[in-house]
């Protein structure tokens, strides 16, 4: 279930439809995305160095 809101909320399709008409809500959103994101990009590259090793 968390997996499935996770996958959800970081869909690009999602990403750009109307949702709130608070801006600063919106903008709060795409930060959070954008921080998983990276997030989710490290990890993937801490694994890819530990497994070359």
């Amino acid at each position: 279930m968390f997996l499935k809101r996770l996958l959800y909320y970081l869909n690009p399709l999602t990403l750009f439809g109307k949702s709130s008409s608070d801006l600063s809500l919106r903008f709060m959103h795409g930060i959070n995305r954008i921080s998983i994101l990276l997030f989710l990009a490290c990890i993937a590259v801490m694994v890819l160095r530990a497994l070359l090793r």
